[in-house]
């Protein structure tokens, strides 16, 4: 398969100045730089190699600005690669071709330990589902990034603030499977945020939820680049797509 033409247009509006802060001073810190994301000229292939299998080519030449407080849509058909290029922004894969940037730094010239460091700092990343932790409490859950640097309990006012915000204040005690699918993504939503994340990175949030509960998570995207955080989601949810600031249709 042959990557299809992306086609990028813009409905970026007002004076350009984006909010630093969130509402409760909370959420995001301060913006390093006004585009935290770019990819420039992107390809990825899979396949090829050893078995002398030809190369499948799912990305050829994408472009790509995020700045602070704008929410990209990336739409198109299942296969167009709208998910390979959210975990290339990521830095969860690497592209076969062309450059990443963080904050203006190519991760090119970052060691493995650098950019996972980065991402932690950066970035969060929600994939399709949510991937909650079964035995976990959505607290716990919303929790579980800050494991890895003993800072639970310095984040656990933060992590009931969050939860707060994407209305589920009163279950944070409830597992996974006495969540709803709307109330599982906003606390992925929530646990992606929990770190001070400049860029959310949201694989198909809409694709499994009634109209109801895709309005809600839709609602809670767009209040986060109010607060100055970057939005790189990845839908064909016509409501999605119409409410981002900016789109690109793979065709």
């Amino acid at each position: 398969m042959t990557n299809p033409t992306n086609v990028q247009r813009s409905r970026r509006s007002g004076s350009g100045e984006v909010p630093l802060q969130t509402r409760a001073n909370t959420i995001v810190k301060a913006a390093d730089h006004a585009t935290p994301l770019e990819l420039s000229d992107i390809t990825i292939r899979y396949g090829g190699g050893k078995g002398g299998a030809e190369a499948v080519s799912v990305v050829e030449g994408f472009d790509l600005t995020l700045h602070a407080g704008e929410m990209h849509c990336v739409a198109g058909r299942n296969g167009s690669g709208k998910t390979s290029i959210l975990t290339v922004g990521a830095g969860l894969t690497l592209p076969t071709s062309g450059r990443v940037f963080w904050e203006g730094d190519s991760l090119e010239s970052m060691g493995d330990d650098e950019i996972a460091d980065r991402r932690r700092a950066l970035i969060g990343y929600v994939d399709q589902g949510g991937a909650l932790i079964d035995g976990m409490s959505a607290l716990e859950n919303v929790l579980l990034p800050a494991v890895p640097d003993g800072e639970v309990d310095q984040r656990r006012d933060m992590a009931k603030d969050l939860l707060d915000l994407v209305g589920l204040g009163r279950r944070m005690r409830h597992r996974p499977a006495q969540l709803s699918g709307g109330e599982r993504q906003r606390v992925a939503i929530a646990r992606a945020l929990i770190l001070g994340t400049r860029v959310l990175v949201v694989d198909e949030p809409t694709a499994s939820l009634d109209r109801a509960s895709a309005n809600r998570i839709i609602s809670i995207l767009k209040d986060t680049t109010s607060d100055g955080i970057a939005v790189l989601v990845a839908s064909h949810d016509h409501e999605l797509v119409r409410l981002s600031d900016t789109l690109t249709e793979l065709i």
